[in-house]
């Protein structure tokens, strides 16, 4: 069984920062992509970065410039640092990963139970 399990959301005012951070934990074999996605009431859940095993990263672009996805493979946990946060990222976010237990030969998608992030004065 594979288990992630997310730290860091908070409360902070406009042009803070926040780091979340996601650790995955179990009968893990292997990890090849991780990210967070984030989610508002009434809307899709949106990818906000994303990381492969190798390094390469994206993001969303109304995040570019202002959050950096890195990842610890050693730890297989991944961080989200957030800085000049704007009251339009307030959301859930979610940890995904991308994980093939030791189980089954085979990746599965993975998720976290969501941390609240609110920005506000």
């Amino acid at each position: 069984q594979v288990q992630l399990a997310e730290s860091g959301g908070g409360l902070v005012q406009p042009g803070g920062s926040l780091t979340l951070s996601c650790a995955a934990s179990g009968a893990i074999f292997s990890i090849s992509a991780m990210a967070w996605y984030r989610q508002t009431a009434g809307k899709e859940r949106e990818l906000v970065a994303a990381i492969t095993s190798g390094g390469s990263t994206n993001y969303v672009d109304s995040v570019k410039g202002r959050f950096t996805i890195s990842r610890d493979v050693a730890k297989n946990t991944v961080y989200l640092q957030m800085n000049s946060l704007k009251p339009e990222d307030t959301a859930v976010y979610y940890c995904n990963a991308v994980v093939m237990p030791t189980s089954e030969p085979k990746y599965g998608n993975y998720w976290g139970q969501g941390t609240q992030v609110t920005v506000s004065s």
